[in-house]
């Protein structure tokens, strides 16, 4: 993979700006932050070389100087919301994360229950986090938000909040997912120190769109892609246009909150500090592209593999076509297709001459391996012993894996566990493996490879079963899958 990022710079460039911004206010900065802390998978697909936790390290670069709350709607308990990407509920994420946090030696102060307005499940995960010793602060919703400024910013609107008690210069403010209230949060606390006499500030941290490349890039249309289902818009700042001059890109929902923000600054403290949505911001991320044509490039292909996740994802009645026509919108701006994907059309090809599901996988040096559906193996399970094969030098007639040992395993999935697919899948193929490389040395040479499989592209002709997908996940494979399942039935 080119790397288009340079991820030290970042770390560097990033930590430093936000001591500056700290040190712009009372020594009190709300640090609004967007997009996930550790695990930002996103960003490292589209720029090469940013690592996953960055922002997690950035962080901890400040861990002397920061303190974080956790914020999660009283709404979002009460619904159990998701976390569509780990599959757990966000109040279970908020758990997760303090773990995480105080792990890495980040002091986590407190969470905060916003927008309650008496829900049962908000009060018991109240009592269950102060059982846990945390501790935990009440905001309440407020009639008329954003717009009724004169009932927010007074002692019926922030002021009936709690005042969640900090004690370091930056507070980081972060959340399970969007929708959380954490501007909200920020803005309350604001009101709050204004009243204990500290001016304290408010910055934004998002990592897309960013800021200073184009509108059109495609790092900005790639962020586009990934939140098409909160149909999110990049656009020019024109606040930021008026008062210097200067073209700069923020996405709508910030553009359009930015005068309620500016009347709230300007009741709070009575002046806004800043002149646009781009001034509230704290992302250095765009100075640290080191080669843009690396990560035009990563982009294209995310915006690719965006395209068949949401078709996919209508497939299986969790995403709405209109997710599907915004993303093939922007792939017609960029003028690519499912074709500029490597491992389409080899895919398809192995599938059409066989008759059945196939698989392609495109390795580190760009060569191109297949896997086809046989009575052992399911495509995907042929995929990887192949893939391992090619990168271990061994010989593709020779078995690493002996048919006598998958028989055996066959039988158990068909006449005890009562299962009709007698084929071997992506997890029980790797068991067969690991099993196999106590006595054959080119099964341990396959089985040592695996390391190398990560960040490489897959494809395969039909969409694959939640253990396939879990263990390419878990691999570190990008795979995209045909919008298709491999036997037609009502139920999936």
């Amino acid at each position: 993979m080119k790397i288009g990022f340079d991820n030290q710079k970042y770390l560097s460039t990033q930590s430093e700006h936000i001591r500056e911004r700290i040190n712009q206010f009372d020594n009190k900065l709300y640090l609004e932050f967007g997009g996930k802390l550790f695990d930002d998978f996103h960003a490292s697909r589209v720029l090469p070389g940013f690592a996953p936790d960055s922002k997690l390290q950035m962080l901890m670069q400040l861990s002397d100087q920061a303190e974080i709350v956790i914020v999660i709607s009283a709404g979002d308990i009460e619904k159990n919301k998701i976390r569509g990407d780990l599959g757990i509920t966000y109040d279970t994420e908020v758990l997760r994360l303090i773990e995480v946090f105080t792990e890495k030696g980040l002091y986590v102060g407190s969470v905060a229950i916003t927008q309650y307005t008496g829900q049962n499940s908000a009060d018991q995960f109240r009592k269950r986090l102060e059982k846990l010793g945390i501790r935990v602060y009440i905001l309440y919703s407020i009639e008329g938000y954003p717009n009724n400024i004169p009932l927010i910013v007074s002692d019926e609107g922030y002021g009936k909040n709690d005042y969640i008690e900090t004690t370091r210069p930056l507070v980081i403010v972060t959340a399970p997912g969007p929708g959380s209230g954490k501007m909200a949060t920020c803005l309350s606390q604001l009101y709050h120190e204004q009243k204990r006499g500290v001016r304290a500030g408010y910055a934004k941290f998002e990592t897309f769109p960013i800021w200073n490349i184009p509108l059109k890039h495609p790092v900005n249309l790639a962020y586009e892609a990934a939140t098409a289902d909160l149909n999110d818009v990049n656009m020019i700042d024109p606040f930021h246009l008026e008062a210097y001059g200067e073209t700069t890109v923020n996405y709508n929902r910030d553009v359009e909150i930015f005068p309620v923000l500016e009347a709230m600054f300007e009741k709070i403290f009575g002046e806004c500090p800043y002149k646009s949505p781009t001034d509230m911001g704290v992302n250095m991320a765009g100075n640290c592209i080191i080669d843009d044509e690396a990560c035009k490039e990563a982009s294209c292909q995310e915006i690719i593999r965006r395209y068949f996740e949401a078709k996919a994802g209508v497939l299986d009645g969790m995403r709405k076509e209109e997710e599907v026509f915004k993303i093939e919108l922007l792939m017609k701006q960029l003028h690519i297709s499912t074709t500029d994907r490597k491992v389409v059309t080899p895919a398809l090809q192995r599938a059409e001459e066989t008759g059945s599901p196939a698989a392609a996988i495109e390795l580190p040096d760009g060569r191109i391996i297949c896997g086809k559906t046989s009575d052992l193996l399911g495509a995907s399970a042929a995929l990887l012993l192949n893939a391992l094969k090619e990168l271990a030098g061994i010989d593709h007639k020779l078995h690493v894996i002996s048919p006598a040992s998958i028989e055996p395993i066959q039988t158990l999935k068909t006449a005890y566990l009562g299962s009709k697919n007698p084929r071997l899948h992506t997890d029980e193929v790797l068991i067969a493996l690991s099993s196999s490389a106590a006595s054959s040395p080119e099964a341990k040479l396959a089985l040592r490879q695996l390391p190398r499989l990560k960040g490489c592209q897959v494809h395969t002709s039909v969409m694959l079963s939640k253990v396939d997908v879990g263990i390419f996940k878990r691999l570190g494979i990008q795979l995209t899958s045909e919008p298709r399942y491999e036997h037609k039935s009502m139920l999936h």
